[in-house]
């Protein structure tokens, strides 16, 4: 399977995302590909916010080597599922969907949380690291769910 996080510009809250289920799956003995886009072509080529790097790394999980892209056409069609952070970016995701037939693959990825509030993950940007913290948390959380919903075997 080949799963596609996807937020505004891919610096904090889906770079957080691929690295906590990278790390969930690797544990797990699970080969999935994993990737993260931006919607926005605002932070091309950067690196992960620093706060999210070093929110991770207290977890063990390193995100430093991602560089930021924005979101391609073709990305629609090698993904199997293509999991955004927010109803603003839901909604830029399937508007700018080359075919129809691909929308199906586009979801929240907190519609895969056990106790989903609002069902978005909140932007950290503009925050500080209890924001970073909780996105963590409800990527994990997310994670977790996404696993028992799919009955992944280990390869």
């Amino acid at each position: 399977m080949k799963v596609l996080f996807i937020c505004l510009g891919n610096i904090c809250r889906s770079p957080i995302a691929e690295g906590v289920m990278r790390d969930f799956f690797l544990k797990k003995q699970i080969d999935l590909e994993i990737d993260s886009a931006g919607t926005s072509g605002y932070h091309i080529g950067e690196s992960p916010d620093i706060r999210a790097i070093e929110c991770l790394r207290k977890k063990g999980i390193d995100i430093s080597g991602l560089k930021a892209r924005q979101l391609r056409h073709e990305d629609y069609i090698y993904y199997d599922q293509l999991l955004v952070m927010d109803r603003n970016n839901l909604k830029d995701v399937v508007n700018n969907c080359p075919r129809r037939d691909l929308i199906s693959k586009v979801r929240l990825f907190r519609e895969f949380d056990s106790n989903p509030r609002e069902q978005i993950i909140p932007d950290p940007y503009y925050g500080g690291d209890h924001e970073f913290e909780n996105v963590y948390k409800l990527c994990v959380s997310a994670t977790e769910n996404f696993y028992l919903t799919h009955h992944f075997k280990p390869e």
